[in-house]
């Protein structure tokens, strides 16, 4: 987003300031820290007119760096809206017996609503599969493709039910992955398409495509989606680098 349309969004002030604060505290919304050599996720340990506080992060190395950086930039996303703001000079402090980054209550944040989650792809390998139940009551296994705070989309490996809707709701819609744990959640299937690709026989290969939003989510299930999606995000970042 351009500098200009963020003006839009953006909280100045020190009350306004320090609500966003107190938000990502009492959420325990994880916090991608990003500095110039690298970055890592943290979460806020405590905010007031003052200073914030945030946990460090869990390498050593990249600890040392963003001592060493003099700016950071940190991003989250929580309750539809993506939050962004910097921080200079930051310190190592000590909190509640632990090392922690210090720095001053920023001037300003970027509170930015959007109208759909961040969303990033599941990797193609190891497949990430989703669990749940057809309307009719039969067993459903679909293949995760994307993800987001607010949905996912997933493949269908087989052929679907002529009495499917978009609307209908799929309740205890289990979601693995992987290394990364499952949760399980009620969903509204939203649309149904298709997704096509080649074959290594040249052939085209139609695969039923399914777009689902979550109704309701947890706040425990919310940050661990976002640790799921800072990962996949910073591992498809890693991967693109490797073959630049």
């Amino acid at each position: 987003m351009r500098e200009a349309d963020k003006e839009q969004y953006i909280k100045r002030g020190t009350l306004a300031v320090l609500n966003v604060m107190k938000d990502l505290l009492r959420f325990q919304t994880p916090l991608m820290v990003n500095f110039s050599r690298g970055q890592f996720i943290s979460r806020m340990l405590a905010a007031d007119e003052d200073q914030v506080i945030f946990d460090l992060g869990s390498h050593s190395q990249d600890n040392e760096m963003a001592l060493r950086s003099g700016e950071v930039n940190i991003a989250a996303e929580t309750q539809g809206a993506k939050v962004e703001f910097s921080l200079s000079s930051l310190q190592k402090v000590d909190y509640e017996g632990l090392p922690a980054f210090a720095a001053a209550l920023p001037e300003l944040v970027w509170q930015i609503q959007r109208r759909e989650f961040f969303r990033v792809n599941a990797p193609m390998e190891p497949v990430f599969w989703c669990h749940s139940e057809w309307p009719d009551g039969n067993k459903a296994r679909f293949r995760l493709q994307d993800l987001s705070l607010g949905g996912i989309g997933v493949l269908v490996d087989e052929k679907l039910p002529e009495d499917l809707n978009s609307g209908d709701t799929f309740k205890k819609l289990r979601v693995e992955l992987g290394e990364y744990g499952q949760f399980e959640v009620t969903a509204q299937l939203l649309h149904i398409g298709e997704r096509s690709t080649i074959t290594s026989k040249n052939e085209t290969r139609v695969t039923p495509r399914l777009s689902f939003r979550f109704t309701a989510i947890e706040p425990v299930q919310e940050r661990q989606l976002q640790q799921v999606i800072f990962a996949l995000e910073r591992l498809a970042r890693d991967k693109a680098s490797r073959f630049q």
